[in-house]
């Protein structure tokens, strides 16, 4: 598989993105926002480095401690970014660097200079104006120099967070390949689970499979859990022996470019799904369906959350998991003690990406948006149900790009009818 013409995004599109942000500043101001810095993780360890996405978003730079300072003044607009400057030496223990020489061409900015003389570069080319935008708290070692010389500066997340919600037609290519890569990495687990493996020699089939098509980062901590694990949320021990008649819950999407694919299935770890497995997996694969055909522009998260919300509570009181009349259990919210969490979130830099879409999630959905959808059920040991149920944890998760037509499943090569799974868990299916 060619990935070199996915593997990144075009110039132009940092500099459009750059441009969008002098248009909405006020005249007579700076905007100032700084990446990560590396971070210790043991001894004379660092953990790899990933660039603060807000940054990346509008530099495509990704090396640590930089800052990138935008100045309108009178209408005009200059860009400045700060990095480390050169070094033999260091470059020789820890990599190169691109220096400020190379800075202004490389990343089509007007100036470049030496990360270390910010503060006195940053109070001259602030000298006079009237406002800063800058996040405080987000990167913290900028937040004691901006703070010298703007006592209240503008918070810039509102207007990057809403531009980072609607995607290019470029980074809807970076998140396809996300879905796809990950897509492939669901299907490689299939074929390789079995009982007594452990939950981690899975996750490295899984990962294994990333690096193999171009994404050498997952996008989040990756759970593999067994058995009652399922029913942790954010399980990522990853260290049991997998049972023969457990499930087995993987939620693992790749980062393609800095971009996040995020699925869910759920598999039984010995070919095939109980009875009780099946009619607890069926609900959940109902809910995802039916959610999936609403979550189209103008609709919300809300609508498709409260059709998935009636199936699971009718599914649970068919089971005799509930009891009562669904009307009432669903003002009641008695369906949270099986599904807490919501229906989806937004997906892109970030695999919970950033945007407004509301307290109740009922922002009306757009062309560009891309969304997970992610029903479950989860039935701890210790709840009052019938037995055959207790100790299960299912979810099913898609991602969807929201389309003039409705919306694209970016995820539909990972198999999720029961068949399906079955199939290839057996050796019989080659999707």
């Amino acid at each position: 598989m060619d990935l070199a013409y996915l593997a990144q995004l075009p110039p132009q599109e940092f500099i459009d993105r750059r441009r969008r942000v002098f248009e909405q500043m006020q005249d007579n101001s700076a905007f100032i926002i700084f990446t990560e810095t590396e971070k210790r993780r043991n001894a004379d360890c660092d953990y790899l480095f990933r660039a603060d996405s807000y940054f990346w978003y509008l530099t495509g730079f990704g090396e640590p401690k930089s800052a990138l300072l935008l100045i309108k003044r009178q209408g005009r607009a200059e860009s400045v970014i700060f990095v480390r400057n050169k070094d033999p030496l260091m470059e020789t223990w820890n990599g190169r660097r691109l220096g400020v020489e190379n800075a202004p061409q490389a990343l089509n900015v007007d100036h470049a200079f030496d990360i270390e003389n910010i503060e006195a570069i940053f109070a001259e080319k602030t000298q006079n104006l009237t406002a800063c935008y800058y996040a405080k708290g987000v990167q913290t070692w900028g937040d004691a120099l901006v703070a010298k010389h703007f006592a209240e500066p503008i918070d810039w997340q509102p207007m990057l967070s809403e531009m980072r919600l609607i995607k290019s037609t470029a980074e809807i290519a970076l998140i396809q390949q996300a879905c796809h890569i990950s897509a492939l990495a669901h299907l490689r687990a299939m074929k390789q689970t079995r009982p007594n493996r452990y939950e981690f020699e899975i996750e490295g089939e899984i990962q294994h499979e990333f690096s193999r098509f171009g994404a050498r980062f997952p996008a989040y901590n990756h759970i593999v859990a067994s058995g009652e694990n399922a029913c942790i949320l954010h399980y990522n021990e990853n260290d049991q022996v997998l049972k023969a008649g457990d499930l087995l819950l993987i939620d693992s999407g790749a980062e393609f470019a800095h971009y996040a694919g995020d699925i869910t299935r759920t598999i039984p770890i010995s070919g095939k799904f109980s009875e009780a497995q099946r009619e607890l997996y069926e609900i959940v694969l109902e809910a995802l369906k039916e959610a999936t055909k609403l979550l189209v522009p103008q609709s919300s998260i809300k609508v498709a959350n409260d059709k998935a919300l009636r199936i699971m509570t009718e599914g649970l009181v068919r089971l005799g998991i509930l009891q009562g009349e669904v009307e009432q259990l669903i003002a009641d919210k008695a369906y949270r003690q099986f599904y807490m969490h919501g229906l989806g979130h937004m997906l892109g830099l970030d695999v919970h990406d950033v945007g407004e879409i509301g307290k109740e999630r009922d922002r009306p959905l757009e062309v560009g948006m891309v969304l997970t959808v992610e029903p479950g059920l989860y039935i701890a040991s210790g709840a009052n149900v019938p037995e055959k149920y207790k100790g299960i944890g299912i979810r099913i998760e898609d991602n969807l790009l929201i389309t003039e037509y409705g919306n694209k499943n970016l995820t539909c090569g990972c198999p999720k009818e029961i068949a399906d799974i079955e199939g290839i868990m057996a050796g019989k299916n080659e999707i």
